[in-house]
């Protein structure tokens, strides 16, 4: 599977390693640490007033009132403005779009669990899936009515879901009045642990469906039946009604009297028959509820949050991952500049000479690096976004440019840099 950009250790915990690859100034790092992880929060709690603010005009779960109504083109802007923000986060916290050719196997897989779904595409302004995380789980499937054994392997840690749906007119002109959604609304879901052949189960228009096996199973139930009540229960009403059918078609001559035995013969025979036809109905019934149960539990344990409250666990994610991925950029730069050509840890043999006289790393070596260390001290595999990276650090000037190498600031002069940024984040006018 291809590598991930998300980075599965906590800030904490990549904070601590970071000051084990330091060694010295430990104190000093931590103030560091502290004022950097404070400088990008506050950056994105400003994004996420923008996205309340984009999202308020067709937020289906809004509680509060609005001062002055919003104009349809309002709303088309806010929903632009908003589906590019909620694109840009998703990006941030390191979240993979799902392709259509994804979205096209999970529809045509078998569900893991015995449930088969249908979507009403049609009903979409606009649908996109995300996913971050790809963790290999198992489980065991029984088949053959328990004879037999399947273990089937599944991923996809966390699906975030963005959908838009069409308008009121749309919906009349189907002839259908939603109950569970609201015409024109965009909703933004967020779910853990998704196999990958069962993301249609995250659509909320999503139906239950018997599938070939669960109808022929109902199908031969029901037909055996039926062929038992038909010859034991109302052998003797069926030979009434076609001796009546015979005399009126004129196929007999002789007159079917009715007797009052016949009559009750024929009313316990038609009640046996409606009581078997409701007997299969409610079997048929009972095992529709069963897989919407399946269906709902599943969702129950995997939904993680809703509409606006996606955006705080989104916020805090990509707050997390940027975090990381600056102190990690930072903390192997900043170790790079103080070692000596000949004393170097063997991670720092790849430099060219130009990186060595800079004291610093190109990007390709930096990213180089750090995955080499993942890979080989933690025994994890990632593909480190070390542009992103960078550029935070570029920005905040506490990495400085020289051609294609790229220079960690002295640890002092990157807190006096940070202790500055706030000191004058507010000008009086």
């Amino acid at each position: 599977m291809p590598l991930e950009r998300f980075i599965p250790f906590r800030k904490h915990d990549v904070s601590r390693l970071c000051e084990n690859v330091i060694v010295q100034e430990r104190t000093l790092f931590r103030m560091f640490s502290t004022l950097l992880v404070n400088r990008i929060h506050y950056q994105y709690h400003e994004q996420l007033e923008g996205l309340k603010d984009s999202y308020n005009d067709f937020d289906p779960n809004k509680d509060t009132r609005d001062l002055t109504s919003s104009s349809e083109a309002t709303r088309k802007q806010s929903q632009k403005a908003f589906s590019s923000a909620f694109a840009n986060l998703l990006n941030a916290a390191n979240f993979e779009k799902v392709t259509n050719e994804d979205l096209e196997a999970a529809l045509n897989e078998e569900s893991l669990f015995k449930v088969r779904l249908a979507v009403s595409f049609e009903d979409f302004e606009d649908v996109v899936f995300y996913r971050r995380g790809e963790s290999v789980k198992t489980e065991t499937l029984r088949t053959f009515f328990g004879l037999r054994k399947k273990q089937v392997s599944f991923t996809n840690d966390k699906v975030a879901v963005y959908i838009t749906f069409k308008d009121k007119a749309y919906f009349k002109e189907k002839g259908q009045t939603p109950v569970t959604f609201k015409p024109g609304s965009t909703i933004v879901k967020l779910f853990q642990n998704v196999p990958k052949a069962d993301l249609e189960m995250l659509f909320p228009n999503t139906e239950v469906k018997m599938r070939p096996l669960d109808k022929l199973i109902i199908s031969a139930s029901a037909a055996i039946g039926g062929t038992v009540v038909l010859v034991t229960k109302l052998g003797a009403s069926l030979l009434l009604i076609a001796s009546f059918l015979a005399f009126w078609l004129g196929f007999k001559d002789d007159e079917v009297e009715l007797t009052k035995q016949s009559l009750i013969t024929f009313g316990i025979g038609m009640g046996v028959f409606g009581s078997f036809v409701f007997k299969e109905w409610t079997k048929f019934k009972n095992r529709k509820i069963r897989f919407m149960k399946a269906l709902s539990d599943n969702l129950y344990f995997k939904n993680l949050d809703n509409n606006a409250g996606v955006f705080h666990t989104l916020i805090d994610a990509a707050e997390e991952e940027d975090c990381k991925e600056a102190l990690l950029a930072y903390t192997f730069l900043l170790k790079c500049s103080e070692v000596s050509v000949e004393g170097g840890a063997a991670f720092y043999a790849v430099r060219a000479e130009r990186e060595i006289a800079a004291g610093g790393m190109s990007l390709g070596t930096l990213d180089s690096v750090i995955e080499s260390y993942f890979s080989e001290e933690l025994d994890c595999a990632l593909d480190f976004d070390v542009a992103d990276a960078i550029n935070k650090l570029v920005d905040m000037e506490l990495v400085e440019q020289d051609g294609d190498v790229f220079v960690a600031r002295p640890l002092n002069d990157a807190v006096n840099t940070l202790d500055d940024y706030w000191d004058n984040i507010y000008q009086p006018v």
